[in-house]
């Protein structure tokens, strides 16, 4: 069928006329466009519902998922801190069995009324004590190891000693001398507390002692505080008397091995108290010496010892001779006379007194204070003491009496020369008080007067 045309009568211009199939075709595809689009519409409206209900749904999911996640990294901490708390357990459980702690115990239990006196301390208690042992808590350092200053929980000030090395072959002596030193009870002898075995090494706990110890106030120069000769001569006597206690008043007898003026501390009222007992032993009684490695500080190592590796009380008593000297001289145990040579002060010592040449070796700061008597008198005791043959040095206990002795004698002088000065002054007294009897009586003559008419005549006269 052909196309007819049509004039716009309006605008009169031709416009075709579409047949009639042309048109119905036309509007079938416009009208399947439009269902298209709607069908696209309603689908992508679907579709975004789904995704929403979607993401509505797996919030919870995804949630969950977290804290699931969480929880178990939770549950693997928890699990991994207390593997390694049972691991810490039984770490400690390890060192207390290897330290001797259940020898310890049975010691304790097996002797009556030692139980209060020794305690054992846990590590953790000590850690928070000494605020994990902070270098700003050090006491001291040594030989034998490190001492803390502590604060225990009850506000107890205590001196807690980190050994650095324990031979474990000698766990058993070192558990044995922690109960023999647990009985000490001697008020010139530091007090042990208790123990701690929990750790890789024992850990000791002492009392604290506050002024320090000897050596710094022999060799370090202090205007404010001047270590008398008064004092000197009592810090011999009390150390004295605490050796021969730990030598012949013990069940057990003990050897210090380390005396020397670093040893020996001074509480608040300036009382010698000997300490660290790291090196000490303790033998039977029916034993004479000890065999061991050679150990001790330069100074005072007694030569003897040194080369038979026998240690014996006098081994002690040498020690204790080299610190008389000290006292007495003020100088260290090793000095130093030039930049390449040092001397020992026990061997310069008995030179000096064998040229009887005391006064060049007594130290400057008591010289005015002292009496000769005794200075002379103590010199010659430590030079007994220093003795090379350990069999002519005196035993502690002769020591003491030594020192007794001489410092009874200097009181008996002391109190004769104050009897004197007393009964001088009573004389001078009673002489005054009879020129001005006197005096009123010749006065009385020269008045005229009866002496003392009004109250008692001066002298009874009594007839018979």
């Amino acid at each position: 069928m052909r196309n007819l045309e049509t004039y716009d009568v309006k605008h009169q211009n031709p416009r075709p006329i579409q047949s009639v199939t042309y048109l119905r075709n036309y509007e079938a595809t416009d009208l399947w466009k439009k269902r298209t689009l709607l069908v696209a519409a309603r689908r992508e409206t679907s579709e975004i519902a789904q995704l929403k209900n979607c993401t509505h749904r797996s919030q919870p999911l995804f949630i969950g998922a977290v804290v699931l996640a969480l929880s178990s990294l939770m549950g693997i901490w928890w699990l991994y801190k207390l593997v390694k708390k049972w691991q810490k357990i039984e770490l400690k459980k390890k060192f207390f069995k290897r330290n001797g702690g259940l020898l310890l115990q049975q010691e304790l239990l097996a002797a009556e009324g030692w139980v209060q006196k020794t305690k054992i301390y846990s590590s953790k208690g000590l850690e928070v004590a000494t605020d994990r042992f902070n270098v700003n808590r050090i006491l001291g350092q040594g030989g034998q190891g490190t001492v803390y200053k502590g604060m225990l929980a009850d506000g107890r000030i205590v001196a807690v000693k980190k050994s650095m090395v324990v031979d474990e072959g000698k766990l058993e002596e070192f558990i044995n001398e922690v109960v023999v030193l647990s009985q000490i009870n001697h008020r010139n002898v530091v007090k042990l507390l208790g123990c701690c075995l929990e750790t890789e090494v024992p850990l000791l706990v002492y009392e604290f002692i506050s002024n320090g110890n000897l050596y710094k106030y022999i060799h370090d120069r202090n205007e404010d505080f001047l270590l008398s000769w008064e004092m000197r001569l009592r810090i011999a006597i009390e150390v004295a008397g605490a050796l021969s206690y730990l030598h012949s008043a013990t069940s057990i007898p003990i050897y210090h091995r380390d005396i020397k003026s670093t040893n020996i501390l001074l509480d608040e009222k300036y009382r010698a108290k000997v300490s660290d007992f790291g090196s000490s032993r303790s033998i039977s009684i029916d034993q004479t010496h000890l065999t061991t490695l050679v150990q001790g500080t330069f100074g005072y190592l007694d030569p003897e010892y040194f080369q038979s590796s026998q240690f014996t009380e006098k081994s002690d008593v040498c020690s204790f001779g080299v610190v008389l000297v000290e006292l007495i001289s003020g100088q260290k145990p090793i000095f130093s006379v030039s930049q390449t040579e040092t001397r020992s002060l026990a061997t310069h010592f008995i030179m000096l007194m064998e040229d009887n040449r005391l006064s060049d070796v007594l130290d400057a700061r008591v010289k005015e204070g002292c009496q000769n008597e005794e200075v002379i008198s103590v010199a010659n005791l430590a030079k007994r003491c220093l003795n090379l043959n350990g069999k002519n040095r005196p035993t502690m206990r002769e020591v003491t009496s030594e020192l007794e002795r001489i410092i009874g004698l200097s009181q008996q002088e002391l109190n004769i020369q104050e009897n004197c000065k007393i009964s001088k002054n009573t004389m001078d007294d009673a002489s005054n008080d009879w020129d001005a009897v006197s005096t009123s009586i010749t006065g009385d003559f020269d008045t005229g007067r009866t002496p003392s008419s009004d109250g008692e005549p001066l002298i009874n006269i009594t007839t018979c």
